[in-house]
């Protein structure tokens, strides 16, 4: 398992999520990562996705 880090902020730059979790695959980290954007209503806040390797998976500003 690879350890993920979820991150949302509002748009004055204060971070409003602040996540880490585990995953076997990237694709499967990006699925889990939108489910909890969409569980706590942050999909359309500017949030990452990071991948242990510092890839982003998620962005959206």
């Amino acid at each position: 398992m690879r350890t993920y880090k979820l991150t949302a902020f509002e748009q004055t730059g204060k971070m409003i999520l602040d996540e880490t979790f585990t995953a076997e695959t990237d694709e499967q980290a990006k699925e889990k990562g939108q489910e909890l954007l969409t569980e706590k209503g942050l999909v359309d806040q500017t949030h990452r996705l990071a991948s242990p390797a510092g890839k982003l998976l998620l962005f959206h500003s």
